[in-house]
């Protein structure tokens, strides 16, 4: 298959975790890949050369801060002037500024909803354009269980943030519908950076809670967002629980 008839993704925040992890997996299906970075320029590139001299795809790795629209209008012209098609977006970046009410910044607070709602918004009206002209395309948006019913007071920002996520996702759903697939994965605890420094003692009260009894694992939630961009036929405008099982009582 030559590199300009493969599928192309874009998975934006896709350095490091869980983002990293799907670019393995969407490459491991033959897709060439677009990898975006805002810092971890290092990571990013070692990204590249893993998934291109193992898969055989061709990816692009490109600095884009996705809260600002001419970072993302550049993004989007580049991957379409390198490939000409895009055929799937992941929205994962995300960020987390965990405090107490107390010491929460307005500041705090804007640059959060800024990456990880706006950003969404942004990425999703740019490639939606090339979607709809292209008659297909898939969009994943990642939230968080902390979006549905699951909050921390000390992450209250954080939960506001991926409820706008999942408002965006039916908005553009219904947007789209029918050319373009829009849903959303809620994951719970993931073992990401995000999540390096908690305290062991926390973690394990809090996979007591768990059914499957521990935290995810990166690929295990790329895993349900391929299937879902690509392989779930018929399901549009739908939030998917990734989250081992909650106990509810």
């Amino acid at each position: 298959m030559s590199q300009l008839s493969r599928k192309v993704v874009i998975v934006t925040g896709s350095s490091i975790g869980i983002g990293a992890a799907t670019i393995k997996e969407f490459a491991k299906n033959g897709f060439n890949v677009v990898i975006n970075y805002l810092h971890n320029k290092e990571k990013a590139y070692a990204l590249k050369e893993e998934v291109e001299s193992k898969y055989n795809i061709e990816a692009i790795v490109i600095q884009a801060d996705v809260s600002k629209e001419e970072d993302v209008i550049n993004l989007v012209n580049e991957v379409q002037n390198k490939f000409k098609r895009i055929d799937c977006l992941v929205n994962n970046a995300g960020i987390a500024i965990d405090t107490t009410l107390e010491d929460k910044k307005v500041s705090d607070f804007q640059k959060i909803l800024n990456t990880n709602v706006i950003g969404v918004f942004l990425m999703s009206k740019y490639v939606g354009k090339i979607m709809l002209n292209q008659k297909e395309g898939s969009i994943v948006n990642i939230s968080s269980t902390n979006g549905i019913d699951t909050y921390y007071s000390y992450s209250m920002d954080y939960d506001a943030s991926k409820a706008g996520v999942i408002s965006l996702t039916h908005n553009f759903a219904n947007l789209y519908a029918p050319i373009v697939k829009v849903n959303c994965i809620a994951p719970g605890w993931v073992s990401t950076d995000m999540n390096k420094e908690l305290d062991e003692e926390y973690i394990k009260n809090e996979c007591k809670n768990i059914l499957l009894g521990r935290f995810a694992l990166p690929e295990e939630i790329a895993k349900n967002i391929f299937y879902i961009a690509m392989d779930a036929p018929y399901i549009n405008d739908t939030i998917i629980r990734v989250d081992g099982g909650v106990k509810r009582c």
